[in-house]
């Protein structure tokens, strides 16, 4: 569907125009997007992108940073060989620094972090670390540089390979801070006209 705005009206038929297929799955999938909170229902309407205060925001990012923290420093002592090096293969792909890198580089960022919370062998912390970031999803648009991004999960790794606990969350604190940052930043800046209106500041 691209990058729309929260509050933004969804014309389903017109999706179902754009990408060749019937109303149905277009509707199939809205209906599972408004399942996971993405999506609002109004009668008389139709589809809506979810507005989402910045407190809202907020909670879901200090939320995100507990998940992240718990999972990392239980992983430090339960994450096997094999999962070490594939947690390796994941950041050495990053590379470039253009929008289509950036998009690239948000996908794999949740990659990499789910399969640090899959390292951890509990799959209801896993499930829901995978839910909390694909509800992040819309404003996780990673403008770092691949060097930056690439330095930051390899001192994750490296303090998980020497099972060692406090430097992987000091190393995994650093990265949720400084992203947390730049989300909160080009949010505001991007849409800067929507959270003004409406007290959707609160």
């Amino acid at each position: 569907m691209g990058r729309r705005l929260p509050g933004e009206r969804i014309d389903a038929r017109e999706l179902a125009r754009r990408y060749g297929t019937s109303i149905t799955p277009v509707r199939e999938a809205l209906q599972m997007l408004h399942q996971e909170g993405l999506v609002t229902i109004k009668p008389h309407v139709g589809y809506l992108v979810t507005q989402v205060t910045l407190k809202q925001l907020r909670d879901l990012m200090e939320l995100r940073e507990i998940l992240e923290l718990a999972a990392v420093e239980r992983a430090a002592s339960r994450i096997t060989s094999q999962q070490l090096e594939e947690l390796e293969e994941i950041y050495a792909g990053y590379k470039g620094d253009d929008d289509e890198s950036y998009a690239r580089y948000t996908a794999e960022n949740r990659t990499f972090h789910c399969a640090i919370a899959q390292a951890t062998g509990n799959q209801e912390l896993t499930d829901v670390l995978g839910h909390l970031h694909d509800r992040l999803a819309r404003f996780m648009v990673l403008r770092h540089a691949g060097e930056t991004m690439q330095y930051s999960h390899a001192r994750i790794v490296e303090a998980l390979r020497a099972r060692r606990a406090d430097e992987a969350c000091r190393a995994m604190r650093d990265e949720l801070i400084e992203t947390h940052e730049i989300v909160m930043e080009r949010v505001i800046q991007e849409q800067g006209d929507y959270w003004a209106l409406g007290g959707r500041k609160d």
